[in-house]
């Protein structure tokens, strides 16, 4: 199976990259934590703009996972997820506004209900009951809802998938930020990237990240419910590796939240359990196996 991009989809994502690079997305980050959305949202346009919000029903999953990966490795904040991938599949056509969905018991809250236009559990209208609950991610505003839906199974996968590409993108972002940390913090005269079980501990998440990949790739190739579980659970994985070790590397400075790294550190603990605990994916992956058995 050939996992190399097209000349296009190569340019659809150098293009997205560069308007990211070029947005100041962590200070949107920044604002949309602190409750000021106006960055986010002027971003949310642009991208808009771009076409992200019809990927889902006017692209391949491929381009979708391009998209996501992007939005991953510089944290745009905001329910992309519930607006460019799940609603977009589920109700098939494009969510034109910003809209944002619950799915219990696997997405029990919906994600910045408090800016979105459309709040729906399911693809049914739904209300905002209470005030925002506290996410490890400060840039994720979790809001409770009332009213009653079906899950659209292949929707469900395809945000599943979008997350899965957010968790490769942001532990992209993790890895590159620590190698170049480690290439200019100096300690006993030397820089300690030159220490071999710093060398070794990076090496280790780019293997980590390489093997979540392509399983994110073949996914959205042919998302079936099994390949997009173990697309989840990989990348998820990878991602919280890259975490980990990024915060070993940076030493205390790598607690403080002043450190743009905390973004994708706290966003990563987040999004392992959005759209589906390791645990659920697991168990989906071994019951499609189980399946396959002979009686």
């Amino acid at each position: 199976m050939n996992f190399q991009p097209t000349p296009d989809q190569r340019d659809f994502a150098a293009s997205l990259d560069g308007l990211l690079a070029a947005s100041d997305t962590v200070a949107a980050a920044r604002a949309w934590a602190e409750g000021d959305h106006d960055p986010g949202l002027r971003l949310w346009a642009r991208l808009a703009e771009q076409g992200l919000t019809q990927l889902a029903t006017e692209a391949s999953p491929v381009e979708l996972c391009i998209a996501f990966e992007a939005l991953g490795r510089h944290a745009v904040p905001g329910p992309w997820v519930e607006s460019a991938a799940y609603l977009p599949a589920a109700l098939g056509r494009e969510v034109e506004r910003i809209a944002t969905v619950a799915l219990p018991p696997h997405v029990p809250y919906a994600l910045d209900a408090d800016i979105a236009d459309d709040v729906y559990v399911g693809t049914t209208p739904a209300t905002v009951a209470g005030e925002a609950l506290t996410s490890v991610d400060r840039t994720r505003r979790l809001f409770a809802v009332t009213g009653e839906g079906e899950v659209d199974d292949d929707a469900f996968d395809l945000a599943v998938l979008a997350t899965a590409a957010q968790l490769l993108g942001a532990g992209e972002r993790v890895l590159a930020d620590s190698v170049a940390y480690v290439k200019h913090r100096r300690q006993f005269g030397r820089e300690i990237g030159s220490y071999q079980a710093i060398k070794h501990a990076l090496a280790d998440v780019r293997i980590a990240l390489d093997f979540a990949r392509p399983l994110v790739h073949g996914a959205a190739l042919d998302p079936i419910p099994r390949a997009v579980s173990a697309a989840k659970v990989q990348a998820a994985g990878a991602a919280y590796h890259a975490s980990r070790t990024g915060l070993q590397v940076h030493g205390a400075v790598g607690y403080t939240s002043e450190l743009d790294l905390s973004i994708w550190l706290t966003k990563i603990r987040a999004l392992v359990t959005a759209w589906g605990t390791p645990t659920f994916h697991r168990q989906r992956v071994l019951d499609s196996l189980l399946a396959e058995r002979p009686a």
